[in-house]
């Protein structure tokens, strides 16, 4: 019962201390896990930062030596613009997804591998903090590793950046996918071999079929159509209308094919968590 006030109207309902002291102290919990969590992933990439920045950008700065000089002048324009420049966009998030991808499902892996993942597991940590923990590392990788491609293609050929944050929402949009993706990957995975399972035969191919070398419209049928069955085509068409103002796809299909696979990996990252799938054994 609420009572009264002394003036006779209804007493207003109060959260007793206790449970308000409790829900702030589990807030507190769960923020100190996540900051440490994040400061842990950050702390990795840049102290080995030989095996996880230097390899990609040598590896697209040979991209930009093939396509520019080599094969470029052959190949001609594509969409109104040099070969270069339009595979440029396509390049830049090719190492921001892969990167992505891959930071998160080493670490966690790592994690599991050296068995301290059971120290988060039994702390107050929420399985939200220790997944967006895992995930912020993961954007922290692969958005560097975009940043650095980009001003190594500075180098190569000049980009006209048309939208400027739409360009930067689409790459941390697409970081936060493949960060989740890549968690439920490290869950599932019961050996090193597992980890690379989907990097090279799944990732790669749709990778290199998902438009960034050409333009899905030069494509017959039913290859065109069935192009459009490639999540990653919509995400290098959405980075490549930021940077070109050019697009295969229209850019609000794109966003929302962004979305929906944002909300169901951390849905399903999230329930795998709570359920302990490949955590416990």
């Amino acid at each position: 019962m609420n009572g009264s006030d002394p003036r006779g109207g209804p007493r207003p309902f109060s959260v007793p201390p206790s449970v308000a002291d409790g829900a702030r102290s589990r807030l507190g919990e769960n923020w100190v896990g996540f900051v440490t969590t994040v400061r842990r992933e950050v702390h990795r990439v840049l102290r080995i930062w030989p095996q996880t920045l230097l390899p990609p950008v040598i590896t697209t700065s040979l991209y930009f030596i093939i396509f520019g000089p080599v094969l470029g002048n052959r190949i001609g324009e594509m969409e109104g613009f040099s070969y270069l420049q339009y595979v440029t966009p396509g390049l830049v998030m090719m190492a921001v997804l892969i990167n992505s991808y891959q930071n998160v499902v080493s670490s966690l892996f790592g994690a599991k591998f050296q068995h301290h993942i059971e120290e988060m597991l039994v702390s107050p940590m929420s399985g939200q903090a220790i997944l967006l923990g895992f995930a912020v590392g993961g954007v922290f990788r692969g958005l560097a590793i975009g940043a650095i491609v980009t001003m190594v293609s500075l180098l190569f050929v000049d980009l006209p950046v048309a939208h400027p944050l739409l360009t930067i929402a689409v790459a941390v949009l697409t970081s936060v996918a493949f960060a989740f993706g890549g968690f439920i990957n490290a869950m599932v995975a019961r050996n090193f071999d597992d980890i690379s399972i989907v990097p090279t035969f799944v990732l790669t191919p749709l990778t290199m079929l998902g438009g960034v070398f050409y333009s899905v419209s030069l494509l017959g049928e039913p290859w065109r159509t069935v192009s459009y069955a490639n999540p990653i085509l919509y995400m290098v068409n959405a980075f490549r209308y930021g940077l070109l103002g050019e697009s295969d796809i229209p850019i609000g299909i794109a966003f929302a094919v962004l979305l929906v696979f944002i909300v169901g990996f951390y849905a399903a990252a999230i329930r795998m968590l709570r359920r302990g799938v490949g955590m416990r054994s």
